[in-house]
């Protein structure tokens, strides 16, 4: 081939979460060198996620993808609790994507939800002859809904040639399902290590005055969205157990819908018990996230499904941040040598933040020196590399 590989991204929509972060990323370092042409069609304009509308035009990685190149199309539409189903899109969103396809050597699809764009095209007769790739970012596909049956369908029918999972558990949770294609690549997560990053005494101490936190004080951070995959209650939970230990400590909670004007969030903080006093952070969704890891002494996880590579571990990591994580997916391995593990039990989670900071210095130290086997440029580059291996295989086959 003589020119870049081209090629088209699905996604369901733009708004906040580690799997659109990931394939944003990715898709910008690709296109970055010329060595690849990449488009995104999104099925939605906007999104109705976790008590807030988000829309695409405002969004972070979607202003990082225009600003790399790469061009975006949108249907008109706002995503909401379910997925768009096969039989939901128009003649004229059928036709538009079938051209988009056809102009494109091959596509990758943001995690499952997108195939029905796939199927619906294929049920119409109007799916064009492309090697397509499913890139799964859960370690349980049986809380993807409707989506598995659309990957099943059409990894059946070959319309799903191959998967790129962001982990071996993820690869094998969905082997597990009966998800079966001709080509299968386990990708490791990476992040941008210039962005996150430690900050200097003088970063920390202006970024702390900002949020009212003083600089001594210890730093427990949940980055999360409101969402049961995620647990707050069970972080709720913990931190009201800590903060009789450690009376000085804050606690600060940022995703989207994490904020007392989400009547959710304010009923799980009241049903935690706080006593009065304890400086509960709800900063909601921002922006700001690597000055945020920054100013924290652990980064906490208390997910209790779902979870296959959490990007928030390795961004607090590299951070400085001594991660704390219960066991989901491949969270362990991320951790291992820099960070803990610990039971779902407000306690055992308690007892391991405790633990953390207890060896501060130490834990510090290790997830800084593991910065190099986090970035994202190694991410970048076996991404390519299946890419191309994608095309060729195709070639092959013509």
């Amino acid at each position: 081939m003589n020119r870049p590989v081209r090629v088209l991204s699905l996604y369901e929509g733009f708004f906040a979460g580690g799997a659109r972060i990931l394939h944003s990323d990715v898709v910008a370092g690709l296109a970055a060198d010329g060595s690849q042409e990449h488009r995104v069609l999104s099925l939605t304009s906007a999104a109705r996620r976790d008590g807030s509308v988000q829309h695409a035009h405002d969004d972070t990685r979607f202003r990082a993808l225009r600003a790399a190149g790469v061009h975006i199309d949108t249907f008109d539409r706002v995503a909401g609790g379910q997925p768009m189903t096969p039989e939901s899109f128009s003649a004229a969103e059928l036709a538009h994507a079938a051209g988009l396809i056809a102009d494109a050597d091959l596509v990758l699809s943001l995690k499952e939800q997108p195939l029905s764009l796939i199927v619906a095209l294929e049920r119409a007769g109007m799916l064009p002859d492309r090697p397509t790739a499913a890139c799964l970012h859960r370690s349980d596909p049986t809380h993807s809904g409707p989506a598995l049956g659309w990957l099943l369908d059409a990894s059946a029918s070959g319309a799903v040639s191959a998967t790129i999972s962001c982990a071996a558990s993820t690869s094998l949770a969905y082997e597990r399902a009966g998800v079966s294609t001709r080509q299968a690549w386990v990708i490791d997560n990476g992040i941008d290590t210039r962005r996150f990053r430690p900050g200097t005494r003088a970063e920390r101490r202006g970024i702390r005055f900002g949020l009212g936190i003083p600089e001594s004080a210890p730093v427990v951070l949940l980055a999360a969205r409101f969402d049961a995959m995620k647990d707050p209650a069970l972080f709720l939970d913990a931190v009201a157990l800590h903060a009789r230990r450690h009376p000085g400590a804050h606690y600060v909670m940022c995703g989207s819908g994490m904020t007392h004007l989400n009547p959710g969030f304010a009923a799980l903080v009241a049903e935690a018990g706080l006593d009065a006093g304890v400086p509960l952070h709800a900063l909601g969704l921002r922006e700001d996230m690597p000055e945020l890891y920054r100013i924290a002494d652990v980064v906490a996880l208390t997910s209790a499904f779902g979870e296959a590579s959490p990007l928030c571990l390795a961004e607090g990591a590299a951070s400085g941040a001594i991660p704390v994580t219960t066991d989901v997916g491949d969270a362990a391995r991320v951790v291992a040598g820099v960070g803990l593990v610990t039971p779902r039990d407000a306690g055992a989670i308690a007892g391991a933040w405790h633990e953390a900071l207890s060896r501060r210095i130490e834990l510090r130290w290790a997830a800084i020196s593991a910065r190099a086997r986090m970035d994202r440029r190694r991410m970048i580059a076996d991404y390519r590399g299946a890419i191309e291996g994608l095309a060729v295989a195709d070639a092959l086959a013509a």
